[in-house]
């Protein structure tokens, strides 16, 4: 009886050896007739994609990857511009309170671009930190263009040295004009700007006697509009020269009562024009700043948000491209099956 049980398991091992390799016989061929069947026709272009489905999986992880840093971009350049649209705000209003120390100077001395100088100081107001559009890059052309105008007026006698308010100007320009830069200074935004700040700036600038300081710097104007502008500081001499001029100075139309001679008087009256100049400039070219960083964020922003859509449309392309591929080799094999 033993020996019956025996010869039986052995018969049924067989049996199911058999079954076993005769079914994988069978999913086999159906498998290569699927794949046949596919190649007919239009699956051929199918059945290449089935066999670099690799590729086609490492290129979707690729879409899917970028999409999320773009997303994250998006959410970076939109946070970026709220905070610059409420810095702005704060900063148009000292802008608007400056104005009323820098506009009394203007229609007391007048306001003289052309003047000529053989010792003089350009200044150029530009931003510490950048992804504000081409603000700083507009300061930076006027600037050379103004310095080729004054060295070209003046001739080899002129001796203009160039000075730049912001980290910005200082790596254009010294690239730029390298043989008039003096010096720069940077980090006057980390912190709100300040009367001190200017005043020791002008203090700074007047070391070197200059006949002319002009500063150049952006106007702002609106919250999409912001121009480069020209401001302009003669010393007490410069100023008395221009008494003859029908912009000059209108001094003498008022009563100066002081305990100090004139040239005193207009010493202290130049010293703290630059100083008030240098504050404006410094006020209006930091709102600009934030408006052009605000406009500029927003494009980022609408950019990022149209690329998103592109990619994602990619992305979901050849994701149904790749379900309506194994779809049809599943029916393909399925039918082969079938006919077999």
């Amino acid at each position: 009886r033993g020996k019956r049980l025996l010869v039986d398991d052995l018969l049924g091992n067989m049996a199911l050896r058999n079954a076993a390799s005769f079914l994988g016989q069978r999913l086999v061929g159906a498998a290569e007739l699927g794949i046949s069947a596919a190649k007919s026709g239009a699956g051929e272009a199918l059945t290449n994609a089935f066999v670099t489905d690799g590729v086609r999986h490492a290129s979707n992880q690729a879409v899917k990857q970028r999409i999320r840093a773009i997303k994250n971009i998006g959410k970076i350049t939109k946070a970026m511009k709220m905070v610059a649209a409420s810095k702005m705000k704060n900063a148009q209003v000292a802008v608007e309170q400056s104005r009323g120390i820098v506009n009394p100077f203007v229609r007391l001395f007048g306001d003289h671009p052309g003047v000529e100088g053989k010792a003089g100081v350009t200044v150029a107001v530009t931003s510490d930190r950048g992804l504000c559009g081409g603000l700083n890059s507009n300061i930076t052309k006027y600037t050379r263009a103004l310095l080729k105008l004054d060295t070209a007026a003046a001739g080899e006698a002129a001796s203009t040295k160039l000075v730049a308010i912001g980290d910005k100007g200082r790596s254009q320009l010294m690239r730029a004009e390298g043989r008039l830069f003096s010096y720069a200074i940077a980090d006057t935004y980390k912190v709100r700007v300040t009367f001190a700040q200017a005043s020791l700036i002008a203090e700074e600038l007047l070391k070197s006697n200059p006949e002319v300081v002009k500063v150049m710097f952006n106007k702002f104007r609106s919250a999409i509009s912001f121009k480069p502008t020209l401001a302009t500081v003669l010393t007490p001499e410069a100023l008395e020269k221009q008494l003859t001029e029908p912009t000059g100075n209108r001094l003498d139309a008022y009563e100066i009562e002081a305990t100090h001679e004139r040239s005193d008087v207009m010493r202290d009256l130049a010293e703290f024009q630059l100083a008030a100049t240098l504050y404006n400039a410094m006020l209006e070219n930091n709102c600009s700043e934030h408006a052009s960083r605000m406009s500029a964020m927003e494009n980022s922003t609408k950019s990022a948000g149209e690329m998103l859509g592109k990619l994602t449309l990619e992305y979901n392309r050849k994701r149904q491209a790749t379900i309506t591929t194994e779809l049809i080799e599943i029916i393909a094999g399925a039918s082969a099956l079938m006919d077999a």
